[in-house]
């Protein structure tokens, strides 16, 4: 009877060299949704960052100009840019996401997927 009331593993020597397996596996399926969400969240970041690059654009361009009424203008073009843009962008990452995953898992059943070596 052991003395290890959890029935984990012994512990090794410190000087034994344990190695890692390597294999192979193969993604054979995507997730559609899944991929959707990943696709559409990171173009949002990604509109959030063009749309902050346009806003100051129309920041600077507005005050390049010097003029009242174009002041306003380049403030709603920039704050609606922020807002727009990581929409729009996401919006469609997700679309185009959805697509890219469904031809995938049409593309995996004929070829045989996207190999991969795994260590552990």
């Amino acid at each position: 009877m052991s003395n290890n009331p959890y029935n984990t593993p012994a512990q090794s020597p410190a000087n034994t060299i344990q190695t890692s397996a390597m294999r192979t596996v193969s993604v054979k399926r995507i997730d559609i949704v899944s991929a959707g969400l990943m696709i559409g969240g990171l173009y949002a970041l990604l509109g959030l960052l063009i749309g902050g690059l346009v806003s100051l654009m129309a920041i600077l361009g507005v005050a390049a100009a010097g003029d009242g009424n174009a002041l306003i203008g380049g403030l709603v073009g920039g704050v609606g840019a922020m807002i727009l843009m990581p929409i729009i962008y996401g919006g469609l990452g997700f679309i185009f996401g959805i697509i890219g995953a469904v031809l995938y898992n049409v593309l995996a059943a004929m070829i045989g997927g996207i190999k991969i070596d795994l260590q552990s």
